[in-house]
Protein backbone atom coordinates (compact mmCIF):
# COMPACT_ATOMS: atom_id res chain seq x y z
CA UNK A 1 0.00 0.00 0.00
CA UNK A 2 1.32 3.53 -0.49
CA UNK A 3 0.12 6.84 0.71
CA UNK A 4 -0.32 9.55 -1.80
CA UNK A 5 -1.03 13.12 -0.57
CA UNK A 6 -2.12 16.29 -2.01
CA UNK A 7 -4.05 15.13 -4.78
CA UNK A 8 -6.34 18.02 -6.00
CA UNK A 9 -9.63 17.35 -7.13
CA UNK A 10 -12.38 19.06 -8.77
CA UNK A 11 -15.37 19.18 -6.50
CA UNK A 12 -17.46 17.20 -9.00
CA UNK A 13 -14.51 14.82 -9.51
CA UNK A 14 -15.53 11.71 -9.04
CA UNK A 15 -14.05 8.15 -7.04
CA UNK A 16 -12.71 7.33 -10.24
CA UNK A 17 -11.03 10.90 -10.67
CA UNK A 18 -9.13 10.17 -7.75
CA UNK A 19 -8.50 6.44 -8.75
CA UNK A 20 -6.85 7.84 -12.27
CA UNK A 21 -4.40 10.51 -10.72
CA UNK A 22 -3.23 8.40 -8.41
CA UNK A 23 -2.50 5.77 -10.72
CA UNK A 24 -0.66 8.62 -12.79
CA UNK A 25 1.34 10.03 -9.88
CA UNK A 26 2.80 6.37 -9.27
CA UNK A 27 3.25 5.85 -12.95
CA UNK A 28 0.36 2.59 -13.38
CA UNK A 29 -2.24 1.80 -15.78
CA UNK A 30 -5.34 2.89 -13.93
CA UNK A 31 -6.36 -0.60 -14.44
CA UNK A 32 -3.72 -1.39 -11.92
CA UNK A 33 -5.16 0.40 -9.24
CA UNK A 34 -7.04 -2.55 -7.19
CA UNK A 35 -7.74 -0.43 -4.52
CA UNK A 36 -7.95 3.35 -3.44
CA UNK A 37 -9.25 4.54 -0.17
CA UNK A 38 -9.62 8.38 1.05
CA UNK A 39 -6.90 8.80 4.18
CA UNK A 40 -7.70 12.51 4.61
CA UNK A 41 -9.84 15.00 2.94
CA UNK A 42 -10.04 18.82 3.16
CA UNK A 43 -11.46 21.97 1.13
CA UNK A 44 -8.75 24.51 -0.47
CA UNK A 45 -10.53 27.55 -0.78
CA UNK A 46 -7.62 29.74 -0.90
CA UNK A 47 -8.95 31.10 -4.49
CA UNK A 48 -12.52 31.63 -4.39
CA UNK A 49 -12.08 31.56 -8.37
CA UNK A 50 -10.67 27.45 -7.52
CA UNK A 51 -12.61 25.76 -5.02
CA UNK A 52 -11.68 22.44 -4.87
CA UNK A 53 -10.58 19.37 -2.74
CA UNK A 54 -6.83 18.09 -1.33
CA UNK A 55 -7.08 14.41 -0.91
CA UNK A 56 -4.28 11.95 0.58
CA UNK A 57 -5.26 8.07 -0.34
CA UNK A 58 -3.94 4.62 0.30
CA UNK A 59 -3.19 2.60 -2.84
CA UNK A 60 -2.69 -1.22 -3.51
CA UNK A 61 -1.68 -0.92 -7.04
CA UNK A 62 -0.63 -4.97 -6.76
CA UNK A 63 3.06 -4.53 -7.18
CA UNK A 64 6.22 -2.84 -5.29
CA UNK A 65 7.44 1.02 -6.21
CA UNK A 66 9.91 2.94 -5.50
CA UNK A 67 8.47 5.93 -6.52
CA UNK A 68 10.86 9.43 -6.63
CA UNK A 69 7.78 11.11 -5.43
CA UNK A 70 8.40 12.69 -1.87
CA UNK A 71 4.69 12.92 -1.25
CA UNK A 72 4.76 9.08 -1.99
CA UNK A 73 5.49 6.90 0.92
CA UNK A 74 3.77 3.39 2.38
CA UNK A 75 0.60 2.96 3.85
CA UNK A 76 1.08 2.21 7.49
CA UNK A 77 -1.82 0.17 8.83
CA UNK A 78 -2.87 2.13 11.52
CA UNK A 79 -3.21 -0.18 14.72
CA UNK A 80 -3.53 0.70 18.84
CA UNK A 81 -2.52 -2.03 20.94
CA UNK A 82 -4.36 -2.24 24.02
CA UNK A 83 -2.08 -2.02 27.26
CA UNK A 84 -1.85 -5.42 29.20
CA UNK A 85 -2.15 -6.14 33.09
CA UNK A 86 -3.94 -9.05 35.38
CA UNK A 87 -7.39 -7.62 35.82
CA UNK A 88 -7.75 -5.26 39.64
CA UNK A 89 -8.93 -7.32 42.35
CA UNK A 90 -10.61 -3.81 43.11
CA UNK A 91 -12.57 -2.15 40.09
CA UNK A 92 -11.46 0.86 39.10
CA UNK A 93 -13.64 3.71 39.47
CA UNK A 94 -14.50 6.45 36.62
CA UNK A 95 -16.22 9.50 37.89
CA UNK A 96 -18.10 11.58 34.98
CA UNK A 97 -19.55 10.00 31.50
CA UNK A 98 -18.29 12.84 29.33
CA UNK A 99 -15.15 12.50 26.43
CA UNK A 100 -12.54 11.20 28.61
CA UNK A 101 -14.97 8.62 31.08
CA UNK A 102 -16.32 7.03 28.07
CA UNK A 103 -13.38 6.55 26.85
CA UNK A 104 -11.40 5.71 30.13
CA UNK A 105 -14.03 3.42 30.64
CA UNK A 106 -14.03 1.76 27.23
CA UNK A 107 -10.13 0.92 27.64
CA UNK A 108 -10.62 -0.37 30.94
CA UNK A 109 -13.26 -2.65 29.83
CA UNK A 110 -11.33 -3.52 26.90
CA UNK A 111 -8.37 -4.60 28.91
CA UNK A 112 -10.83 -6.87 31.41
CA UNK A 113 -10.35 -4.18 34.06
CA UNK A 114 -14.83 -4.26 34.54
CA UNK A 115 -14.83 -0.19 35.39
CA UNK A 116 -17.41 1.32 37.76
CA UNK A 117 -18.54 4.50 36.22
CA UNK A 118 -21.00 7.50 38.22
CA UNK A 119 -22.17 10.18 36.11
CA UNK A 120 -24.70 13.01 37.89
CA UNK A 121 -26.54 13.43 35.06
CA UNK A 122 -28.78 10.87 33.05
CA UNK A 123 -28.51 8.71 30.15
CA UNK A 124 -28.53 10.52 26.59
CA UNK A 125 -31.78 9.22 25.73
CA UNK A 126 -33.45 10.79 28.68
CA UNK A 127 -30.75 13.87 28.78
CA UNK A 128 -32.21 14.68 25.47
CA UNK A 129 -35.38 15.03 26.92
CA UNK A 130 -34.32 16.84 29.63
CA UNK A 131 -32.59 19.71 27.80
CA UNK A 132 -35.37 20.01 25.43
CA UNK A 133 -37.86 20.88 28.06
CA UNK A 134 -35.17 23.09 28.92
CA UNK A 135 -34.88 25.16 25.78
CA UNK A 136 -39.01 24.63 25.46
CA UNK A 137 -40.19 26.26 28.65
CA UNK A 138 -36.65 27.72 30.73
CA UNK A 139 -37.51 25.13 33.41
CA UNK A 140 -33.76 23.92 34.09
CA UNK A 141 -32.74 20.70 35.61
CA UNK A 142 -29.32 21.67 37.36
CA UNK A 143 -28.05 17.40 37.67
CA UNK A 144 -29.09 17.06 33.99
CA UNK A 145 -28.52 19.47 31.39
CA UNK A 146 -26.12 20.52 28.46
CA UNK A 147 -23.29 20.31 30.89
CA UNK A 148 -23.69 17.24 32.93
CA UNK A 149 -25.15 13.91 31.64
CA UNK A 150 -23.63 10.92 29.35
CA UNK A 151 -21.76 11.86 26.85
CA UNK A 152 -20.53 15.41 28.51
CA UNK A 153 -20.95 19.06 27.30
CA UNK A 154 -19.50 17.83 23.59
CA UNK A 155 -23.36 15.72 23.29
CA UNK A 156 -24.63 19.24 22.67
CA UNK A 157 -22.11 21.59 20.40
CA UNK A 158 -21.87 19.41 17.19
CA UNK A 159 -19.87 16.60 17.96
CA UNK A 160 -17.04 18.40 16.68
CA UNK A 161 -13.99 15.73 16.44
CA UNK A 162 -10.88 17.97 14.87
CA UNK A 163 -8.22 18.67 17.09
CA UNK A 164 -4.47 19.70 17.34
CA UNK A 165 -3.69 16.51 19.34
CA UNK A 166 -1.16 14.38 17.19
CA UNK A 167 -1.56 11.97 19.76
CA UNK A 168 -1.74 8.30 17.81
CA UNK A 169 -4.56 7.86 20.40
CA UNK A 170 -7.03 10.08 18.12
CA UNK A 171 -7.27 7.49 15.49
CA UNK A 172 -8.52 5.08 18.06
CA UNK A 173 -11.36 7.36 18.99
CA UNK A 174 -12.28 8.05 15.64
CA UNK A 175 -12.26 4.17 14.54
CA UNK A 176 -14.35 3.71 18.10
CA UNK A 177 -16.98 6.22 16.97
CA UNK A 178 -17.13 4.88 13.53
CA UNK A 179 -17.56 1.36 15.08
CA UNK A 180 -20.58 2.49 17.47
CA UNK A 181 -22.28 3.96 14.34
CA UNK A 182 -21.05 7.31 13.61
CA UNK A 183 -20.18 8.57 9.54
CA UNK A 184 -17.48 6.62 8.06
CA UNK A 185 -16.00 10.45 6.87
CA UNK A 186 -14.98 10.98 9.84
CA UNK A 187 -12.17 8.78 9.23
CA UNK A 188 -11.06 11.09 6.49
CA UNK A 189 -12.08 14.48 6.77
CA UNK A 190 -9.69 17.30 7.71
CA UNK A 191 -12.41 18.85 10.14
CA UNK A 192 -14.75 15.54 11.21
CA UNK A 193 -18.17 16.59 13.12
CA UNK A 194 -20.44 13.68 13.86
CA UNK A 195 -23.39 16.16 14.77
CA UNK A 196 -25.62 16.78 17.35
CA UNK A 197 -28.12 14.54 16.43
CA UNK A 198 -26.17 11.78 15.30
CA UNK A 199 -23.83 11.79 18.64
CA UNK A 200 -26.47 10.50 21.19
CA UNK A 201 -26.64 6.99 19.33
CA UNK A 202 -22.69 6.52 19.20
CA UNK A 203 -22.34 7.93 23.01
CA UNK A 204 -25.21 4.90 23.63
CA UNK A 205 -23.76 2.31 21.79
CA UNK A 206 -20.50 3.07 23.48
CA UNK A 207 -22.01 2.48 26.57
CA UNK A 208 -23.57 -0.75 25.84
CA UNK A 209 -20.49 -1.84 24.76
CA UNK A 210 -18.68 -1.19 28.36
CA UNK A 211 -21.27 -2.79 29.71
CA UNK A 212 -21.22 -5.78 27.46
CA UNK A 213 -17.55 -6.21 28.34
CA UNK A 214 -18.29 -6.14 32.51
CA UNK A 215 -18.66 -2.60 33.27
CA UNK A 216 -21.19 -0.80 35.15
CA UNK A 217 -22.57 2.63 34.57
CA UNK A 218 -24.76 4.36 37.38
CA UNK A 219 -26.34 7.42 36.03
CA UNK A 220 -28.12 10.41 38.33
CA UNK A 221 -25.35 9.04 40.80
CA UNK A 222 -22.92 12.14 42.12
CA UNK A 223 -19.63 12.13 43.64
CA UNK A 224 -19.84 13.06 47.15
CA UNK A 225 -16.20 12.80 48.85
CA UNK A 226 -13.19 10.91 47.57
CA UNK A 227 -12.17 8.74 50.71
CA UNK A 228 -8.37 8.81 51.10
CA UNK A 229 -5.70 7.45 53.88
CA UNK A 230 -2.13 8.10 53.94
CA UNK A 231 -1.72 10.03 50.82
CA UNK A 232 -3.77 7.19 48.88
CA UNK A 233 -7.05 6.51 48.33
CA UNK A 234 -9.49 4.14 49.82
CA UNK A 235 -12.99 5.13 48.01
CA UNK A 236 -15.36 7.13 46.75
CA UNK A 237 -18.86 8.50 48.33
CA UNK A 238 -21.94 8.84 45.82
CA UNK A 239 -25.27 9.86 45.93
CA UNK A 240 -27.76 8.40 43.75
CA UNK A 241 -30.73 11.10 43.03
CA UNK A 242 -33.39 11.09 45.66
CA UNK A 243 -31.49 8.42 47.83
CA UNK A 244 -29.08 7.90 50.21
CA UNK A 245 -25.32 8.29 49.73
CA UNK A 246 -23.10 4.89 49.75
CA UNK A 247 -19.51 4.14 49.57
CA UNK A 248 -17.34 2.01 47.29
CA UNK A 249 -14.14 1.04 48.36
CA UNK A 250 -11.73 2.22 45.47
CA UNK A 251 -7.79 2.29 44.90
CA UNK A 252 -7.75 3.59 41.22
CA UNK A 253 -9.93 7.04 40.74
CA UNK A 254 -10.74 8.45 37.32
CA UNK A 255 -11.97 12.20 37.71
CA UNK A 256 -13.53 12.85 34.61
CA UNK A 257 -15.79 15.32 35.48
CA UNK A 258 -15.64 18.01 33.32
CA UNK A 259 -15.33 21.59 33.50
CA UNK A 260 -18.87 22.80 34.54
CA UNK A 261 -18.43 20.60 38.18
CA UNK A 262 -18.18 23.24 40.34
CA UNK A 263 -19.47 22.07 43.62
CA UNK A 264 -16.97 18.95 42.54
CA UNK A 265 -14.24 21.32 42.65
CA UNK A 266 -14.95 23.33 45.89
CA UNK A 267 -15.02 20.14 47.34
CA UNK A 268 -11.76 18.89 45.87
CA UNK A 269 -10.37 21.90 47.80
CA UNK A 270 -11.70 21.34 51.17
CA UNK A 271 -9.81 18.38 50.26
CA UNK A 272 -6.45 20.28 50.03
CA UNK A 273 -5.92 18.53 46.58
CA UNK A 274 -3.70 20.62 45.15
CA UNK A 275 -4.63 23.13 42.54
CA UNK A 276 -4.56 26.26 40.70
CA UNK A 277 -6.07 28.91 38.69
CA UNK A 278 -5.75 28.08 34.68
CA UNK A 279 -5.89 30.91 32.06
CA UNK A 280 -9.55 30.45 29.97
CA UNK A 281 -11.52 32.59 27.12
CA UNK A 282 -15.15 34.66 27.74
CA UNK A 283 -17.43 36.36 25.44
CA UNK A 284 -20.75 35.94 23.34
CA UNK A 285 -21.81 33.83 20.74
CA UNK A 286 -21.94 36.24 17.27
CA UNK A 287 -24.37 34.63 14.91
CA UNK A 288 -24.54 35.61 10.76
CA UNK A 289 -26.44 34.15 8.26
CA UNK A 290 -25.04 30.67 6.74
CA UNK A 291 -25.26 32.46 3.52
CA UNK A 292 -23.11 35.30 4.02
CA UNK A 293 -20.14 33.03 5.54
CA UNK A 294 -20.57 29.95 3.02
CA UNK A 295 -20.43 32.96 0.10
CA UNK A 296 -17.50 34.81 2.14
CA UNK A 297 -15.51 31.11 2.47
CA UNK A 298 -16.39 30.03 -0.92
CA UNK A 299 -17.08 32.52 -3.44
CA UNK A 300 -19.69 31.62 -6.66
CA UNK A 301 -19.02 27.78 -5.33
CA UNK A 302 -21.34 28.91 -2.43
CA UNK A 303 -24.00 26.26 -1.95
CA UNK A 304 -22.30 23.61 -4.45
CA UNK A 305 -23.35 20.22 -2.80
CA UNK A 306 -19.80 18.66 -2.09
CA UNK A 307 -18.95 21.44 0.19
CA UNK A 308 -21.99 21.85 2.37
CA UNK A 309 -22.01 24.82 5.16
CA UNK A 310 -18.69 26.58 5.58
CA UNK A 311 -16.99 27.26 8.23
CA UNK A 312 -14.18 29.82 9.61
CA UNK A 313 -11.62 29.84 12.77
CA UNK A 314 -10.31 33.49 13.36
CA UNK A 315 -7.64 34.51 15.73
CA UNK A 316 -6.29 38.12 16.44
CA UNK A 317 -3.39 39.39 18.70
CA UNK A 318 -4.92 43.00 20.09
CA UNK A 319 -2.33 45.80 21.22
CA UNK A 320 -3.63 45.57 24.82
CA UNK A 321 -2.13 41.88 24.60
CA UNK A 322 -5.35 40.14 24.72
CA UNK A 323 -6.14 37.08 21.96
CA UNK A 324 -9.73 37.33 20.53
CA UNK A 325 -10.26 34.55 18.56
CA UNK A 326 -13.33 32.68 17.48
CA UNK A 327 -14.16 28.44 18.65
CA UNK A 328 -16.85 26.02 18.88
CA UNK A 329 -17.86 27.11 15.47
CA UNK A 330 -21.32 25.67 14.06
CA UNK A 331 -21.80 25.95 10.89
CA UNK A 332 -26.07 25.95 9.51
CA UNK A 333 -26.52 25.03 13.47
CA UNK A 334 -28.26 27.22 16.42
CA UNK A 335 -27.01 29.02 19.93
CA UNK A 336 -27.88 27.22 22.54
CA UNK A 337 -28.96 27.61 26.18
CA UNK A 338 -26.00 25.98 28.09
CA UNK A 339 -27.12 27.08 31.76
CA UNK A 340 -26.34 24.57 34.72
CA UNK A 341 -27.13 26.72 37.52
CA UNK A 342 -29.97 28.12 38.89
CA UNK A 343 -30.36 32.14 37.77
CA UNK A 344 -26.79 32.09 35.48
CA UNK A 345 -26.95 31.99 31.76
CA UNK A 346 -24.57 30.68 29.50
CA UNK A 347 -24.39 30.03 25.85
CA UNK A 348 -23.01 27.53 23.61
CA UNK A 349 -23.70 26.50 19.77
CA UNK A 350 -24.26 22.74 18.32
CA UNK A 351 -25.30 21.70 14.51
CA UNK A 352 -27.20 18.89 13.64
CA UNK A 353 -25.33 16.59 10.57
CA UNK A 354 -26.84 18.05 7.51
CA UNK A 355 -25.87 21.72 8.82
CA UNK A 356 -28.64 22.75 7.07
CA UNK A 357 -29.91 25.63 9.48
CA UNK A 358 -30.09 28.74 8.38
CA UNK A 359 -27.85 30.61 10.58
CA UNK A 360 -24.17 30.15 11.53
CA UNK A 361 -22.61 30.89 14.91
CA UNK A 362 -19.14 30.82 16.90
CA UNK A 363 -17.50 31.91 20.61
CA UNK A 364 -16.20 34.90 20.09
CA UNK A 365 -14.00 35.11 23.19
CA UNK A 366 -11.25 36.81 25.03
CA UNK A 367 -8.29 35.78 26.76
CA UNK A 368 -8.61 36.00 30.55
CA UNK A 369 -6.09 34.91 33.28
CA UNK A 370 -5.50 35.09 36.67
CA UNK A 371 -4.79 38.74 36.70
CA UNK A 372 -8.57 39.08 35.76
CA UNK A 373 -9.95 37.18 38.46
CA UNK A 374 -9.48 40.03 41.71
CA UNK A 375 -7.60 37.23 43.90
CA UNK A 376 -5.13 34.34 44.20
CA UNK A 377 -7.87 31.92 45.35
CA UNK A 378 -7.64 28.52 43.12
CA UNK A 379 -11.49 28.61 42.44
CA UNK A 380 -11.61 32.76 41.82
CA UNK A 381 -11.89 31.52 37.70
CA UNK A 382 -15.10 29.76 38.83
CA UNK A 383 -16.20 32.87 40.70
CA UNK A 384 -15.66 35.11 37.59
CA UNK A 385 -17.27 32.99 35.48
CA UNK A 386 -19.97 33.10 37.94
CA UNK A 387 -21.00 37.03 37.92
CA UNK A 388 -20.71 36.86 34.67
CA UNK A 389 -23.49 34.89 34.29
CA UNK A 390 -25.91 36.15 36.75
CA UNK A 391 -25.75 39.82 34.62
CA UNK A 392 -26.55 38.26 32.04
CA UNK A 393 -29.31 36.40 33.53
CA UNK A 394 -30.84 39.93 35.04
CA UNK A 395 -30.03 41.02 31.69
CA UNK A 396 -32.17 38.90 29.99
CA UNK A 397 -34.81 39.13 32.08
CA UNK A 398 -34.23 36.02 34.62
CA UNK A 399 -36.35 33.84 32.72
CA UNK A 400 -32.98 31.95 30.81
CA UNK A 401 -33.98 34.50 27.65
CA UNK A 402 -30.41 35.71 26.27
CA UNK A 403 -29.45 38.99 26.36
CA UNK A 404 -28.46 40.32 22.01
CA UNK A 405 -27.58 43.11 20.35
CA UNK A 406 -26.53 43.73 17.32
CA UNK A 407 -23.54 44.10 15.96
CA UNK A 408 -23.40 47.30 14.72
CA UNK A 409 -25.19 48.29 17.47
CA UNK A 410 -22.37 47.16 19.93
CA UNK A 411 -19.56 48.46 17.73
CA UNK A 412 -21.31 52.12 18.50
CA UNK A 413 -21.98 51.12 21.98
CA UNK A 414 -25.66 51.45 21.78
CA UNK A 415 -28.17 49.31 22.97
CA UNK A 416 -29.95 47.22 20.62
CA UNK A 417 -34.25 48.36 21.02
CA UNK A 418 -34.81 45.14 18.21
CA UNK A 419 -33.24 42.59 16.12
CA UNK A 420 -32.28 42.92 12.49
CA UNK A 421 -32.18 41.02 9.23
CA UNK A 422 -30.31 37.85 11.37
CA UNK A 423 -33.14 35.91 13.20
CA UNK A 424 -31.73 34.50 16.57
CA UNK A 425 -31.83 31.07 17.06
CA UNK A 426 -31.41 30.94 20.70
CA UNK A 427 -34.16 28.88 22.83
CA UNK A 428 -36.05 30.55 25.23
CA UNK A 429 -36.14 33.35 23.58
CA UNK A 430 -33.68 37.11 23.32
CA UNK A 431 -33.94 40.09 25.09
CA UNK A 432 -32.43 43.06 22.78
CA UNK A 433 -30.20 45.29 24.77
CA UNK A 434 -27.01 46.39 25.64
CA UNK A 435 -24.03 43.38 26.47
CA UNK A 436 -22.07 46.13 28.06
CA UNK A 437 -24.29 45.83 31.27
CA UNK A 438 -23.16 42.26 31.19
CA UNK A 439 -19.73 42.37 30.11
CA UNK A 440 -16.48 43.88 31.73
CA UNK A 441 -14.94 46.58 29.60
CA UNK A 442 -11.69 45.08 29.02
CA UNK A 443 -13.25 41.89 27.35
CA UNK A 444 -16.45 44.44 25.59
CA UNK A 445 -13.78 46.90 24.00
CA UNK A 446 -11.57 43.94 23.23
CA UNK A 447 -14.38 42.10 21.12
CA UNK A 448 -15.13 45.18 19.33
CA UNK A 449 -11.32 45.33 18.25
CA UNK A 450 -11.51 41.88 17.24
CA UNK A 451 -15.14 42.27 15.11
CA UNK A 452 -12.95 45.45 13.30
CA UNK A 453 -10.03 43.38 12.27
CA UNK A 454 -11.59 39.87 11.31
CA UNK A 455 -13.98 41.80 9.03
CA UNK A 456 -10.63 41.77 7.07
CA UNK A 457 -10.09 37.78 7.21
CA UNK A 458 -13.54 37.28 6.70
CA UNK A 459 -15.81 39.72 4.64
CA UNK A 460 -19.02 40.19 6.53
CA UNK A 461 -17.91 39.05 10.06
CA UNK A 462 -18.65 42.76 11.14
CA UNK A 463 -22.31 42.96 8.88
CA UNK A 464 -24.20 45.00 11.09
CA UNK A 465 -27.17 42.43 11.80
CA UNK A 466 -24.75 39.86 12.65
CA UNK A 467 -26.31 39.42 16.29
CA UNK A 468 -24.26 38.79 19.51
CA UNK A 469 -25.72 36.83 22.42
CA UNK A 470 -24.05 36.25 26.35
CA UNK A 471 -22.42 34.85 28.00
CA UNK A 472 -20.27 32.32 26.57
CA UNK A 473 -17.87 31.93 29.44
CA UNK A 474 -17.82 27.94 29.85
CA UNK A 475 -15.11 27.69 26.86
CA UNK A 476 -12.55 25.70 28.76
CA UNK A 477 -11.88 24.52 32.80
CA UNK A 478 -10.71 27.65 34.98
CA UNK A 479 -9.07 25.45 37.00
CA UNK A 480 -6.28 22.81 37.11
CA UNK A 481 -6.05 20.02 39.20
CA UNK A 482 -2.35 18.94 39.62
CA UNK A 483 -0.73 15.52 38.72
CA UNK A 484 2.43 14.06 38.43
CA UNK A 485 3.78 11.07 37.68
CA UNK A 486 1.54 8.17 35.99
CA UNK A 487 -1.03 10.84 35.42
CA UNK A 488 -2.00 10.71 39.51
CA UNK A 489 -2.76 13.99 41.47
CA UNK A 490 0.62 15.10 42.84
CA UNK A 491 -0.70 14.45 46.67
CA UNK A 492 -3.02 11.52 46.18
CA UNK A 493 -1.79 8.38 44.93
CA UNK A 494 -4.30 6.00 42.79
CA UNK A 495 -6.38 9.47 41.99
CA UNK A 496 -6.15 10.43 38.13
CA UNK A 497 -7.14 13.81 37.56
CA UNK A 498 -8.53 13.77 33.95
CA UNK A 499 -9.94 15.26 30.60
CA UNK A 500 -11.07 18.87 30.55
CA UNK A 501 -12.27 19.63 33.79
CA UNK A 502 -9.36 18.83 35.54
CA UNK A 503 -8.05 21.40 33.20
CA UNK A 504 -6.16 18.88 30.24
CA UNK A 505 -7.21 19.05 27.23
CA UNK A 506 -9.92 21.11 24.91
CA UNK A 507 -12.28 19.25 23.04
CA UNK A 508 -14.06 16.01 22.29
CA UNK A 509 -11.10 14.47 20.87
CA UNK A 510 -8.07 15.82 23.43
CA UNK A 511 -10.61 14.90 26.33
CA UNK A 512 -11.11 10.77 24.83
CA UNK A 513 -7.14 11.21 24.52
CA UNK A 514 -6.48 11.89 27.95
CA UNK A 515 -9.32 9.47 29.16
CA UNK A 516 -7.23 6.65 27.35
CA UNK A 517 -3.75 7.67 28.78
CA UNK A 518 -5.27 7.17 32.34
CA UNK A 519 -6.89 3.76 31.80
CA UNK A 520 -3.50 2.64 30.40
CA UNK A 521 -1.33 3.75 33.27
CA UNK A 522 -4.21 1.96 35.22
CA UNK A 523 -4.40 -1.13 33.63
CA UNK A 524 -0.15 -1.30 33.40
CA UNK A 525 -0.57 -1.13 37.79
CA UNK A 526 0.86 2.54 38.04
Amino acid sequence: MYRISEISVKLDGTEEDLKREAAARLKVAPDRIRACKLYKKSVDARKKNDVHFICTVDVDCGQNHSPQDPKITEAEPYRYELPVGKPREIRPVVVGFGPAGLFAALILAQAGQRPVVFERGSAVERRKEQVALFWKTGKLDTESNVQFGEGGAGTFSDGKLNTGTKDFRARKVLEEFVAAGAPQEILYLAKPHIGTDRLPGAVKNIRERIIALGGEVHFETCLQNILMKDGRVTGVEVKPRGGSSYTLDADRVILAVGHSARDTFEMLYSLKLPMEQKPFSVGARIEHPQELVSRSQYGSSAGHPALGAADYKLAVHLKNGRGVYTFCMCPGGQVVAAASEEGRLVTNGMSNFARNGRNANAALLVSVGPEDFGSGHPLAGVEFQRRLEEKAFQLGGGDYRAPVQRVEDFLRRVPSKKIGGCQPTYLPGVTPCGLDDCLPDFIADSMRQGILLMEHKLKGFSDPDALLTAVESRSSSPVRVLRGDGMQSVAVKGLYPCGEGAGYAGGIISAAVDGIKCAEQIVRGC
